[in-house]
């Protein structure tokens, strides 16, 4: 049954519903299709990485859900055991978002990849969908995420303490589990209007150190998109009006919607997915422009740790409480940039180990650098985290380097080999050489397999490095 636009109470819903429900894989542009590919292979390796038994956030989540039961349908990575498809989108999300090294949007703020390919896969394993299909869904479910995003104000879910990849990202699951289900535009509203309802996820996990909240609410999203999906697809009902009318999302998680946002030339530019830049340091993506003019400046200038009396980062005002002394390992400028001074860069592992606990250089180093609002900077903020880092030495010398651009981004894209070395490091950190070599051979011709059952095959596989 579709749902006509014309005269519409809900024009807003239901146009965003017939699109997702009239998409069709074939219609995504081939460059489309080529960076989604990417995309999902670096995604999965970050996610296969959080596998680690080392790291808290898998082992917990993977055990909890284990602990709950359910049809075993869909795969959970790296933990040797399958369960229901919203239970292991739950987990393989949380473990996508777990390593902070996956792909993102810097100007929407979203973590989409890591709520996008646990839905897909979990999905897709589910309905028996092909490689294909996945990558569409991948695609589709980003680009919604990104036109929520947009609509509601990233900048506006901020200043109210919302988390805006954990908002958005419900209605990006939702559109990509309801694309693999087949969800007609009748279904496809009332899942929307479902999504709205779970729609959640607060800033709050900026105090939590041990970096497990901050990756659930990634883990949240795709289970409460797939969750949407399925009772929509079941016949549950649901607001019918979501983004139009009563009380909207906009209301909600804004001050300064931009509505027309959400359908303005739909099915365009898949900006969702071709704005997205690929991470070359495992941390909050705020750090990175910060992270390259720092390690540039140290390595041009030959200068160890010993050598800094002070680090001056000065940031956008309207970012800097989420780098500005975060309890967060992760998303701390105050250990993230001694990390990098002291180590040369940043590993998986320095998220999950206190370096300042025991290496005097990070701890002392650590005291020394300041984190500055600065309210030019933002003016380019959130389409550019732009960053003026300062190192002063002991020596006297003052070095000062502005970066509005990470590595990593489309415009400063990173070569095939570090995207490779990237894939083989992380996929390398819990599975043997040749399921390494399989799975990449397996994610570069995915547009290809009739199926996803390899894929989900070389995922679960307990950690074997």
């Amino acid at each position: 049954m579709s749902v006509s636009t014309n005269e519409s109470r809900a024009p807003l819903t239901e146009k965003l519903a017939e699109f997702i429900s009239g998409f069709k894989a074939s219609a995504l542009p081939a460059n489309v299709l080529e960076t989604t590919r990417t995309m999902v292979k670096d995604g999965t390796a970050c996610m296969l990485a959080a596998a680690n038994p080392a790291f808290s956030t898998g082992r917990r989540i993977a055990a909890f859900v284990e602990d709950q039961g359910g049809k075993p349908e869909s795969s959970i990575v790296g933990h040797g055991f399958k369960t229901g498809a919203a239970m292991a989108a739950l987990a393989n999300g949380t473990m996508g978002y777990a390593c902070d090294y996956e792909p993102h949007h810097p100007e929407a703020i979203l973590h989409p990849i890591a709520v996008m390919v646990p839905t897909a896969l979990a999905v897709a394993e589910r309905v028996g969908a092909n490689g294909r299909d996945l990558l569409a869904a991948v695609a589709l479910g980003c680009e919604i995420e990104y036109r929520v995003s947009m609509a509601i104000g990233p900048v506006q879910m901020y200043d109210l303490g919302f988390h805006p990849s954990a908002v958005a990202g419900c209605f990006g699951a939702t559109a990509a589990a309801a694309f693999l289900l087949g969800l007609n535009t009748e279904a496809t509203v009332r899942a929307l209007g479902l999504a709205g309802c779970q729609a959640s996820g607060m800033m709050a996990w900026e105090s939590d150190p041990t970096e497990n909240a901050r990756p659930f609410q990634m883990g949240m999203a795709a289970r409460n998109g797939v969750t949407a999906a399925i009772l929509a697809g079941g016949g549950f009902g649901g607001p019918a009006a979501i983004f139009d009318h009563g009380h909207t999302v906009f209301r909600a998680f804004s001050r300064g919607a931009r509505p027309e946002l959400l359908v303005s030339d739909l099915g365009g530019q898949w900006e969702g997915m071709m704005e997205l830049a690929i991470k070359p340091y495992s941390s909050v993506s705020f750090l990175h422009p910060a992270l390259d003019a720092l390690l540039g400046l140290v390595r041009e200038n030959n200068i160890k740790a010993d050598d800094v009396e002070e680090i001056i980062l000065r940031f956008p005002r309207s970012g800097v409480h989420c780098i500005d002394g975060n309890a967060l390992k992760s998303h701390c400028a105050q250990y993230i940039l001694p990390i990098a001074v002291a180590h040369g860069g940043i590993e998986v592992a320095d998220l999950f180990i206190d370096r300042r606990l025991t290496d005097t250089a990070v701890a002392e180093l650590a005291k020394r650098t300041t984190v500055i609002a600065d309210d030019e900077l933002n003016k380019l903020f959130p389409d550019y985290y732009a960053s003026i880092v300062q190192i002063s030495t002991k020596a006297g010398a003052t070095l000062e380097r502005r970066s509005d651009i990470a590595r990593g981004y489309p415009e400063t894209a990173l070569s095939e080999d570090e995207l490779d070395a990237k894939f083989r490091g992380l996929a390398g950190s819990v599975a043997s050489s040749w399921r390494v070599d399989s799975l990449s051979d397996c994610l570069n011709g995915l547009e290809n397999a009739p199926d996803v059952s390899e894929l989900a095959s070389l995922l679960t596989g307990r950690p074997d490095a």
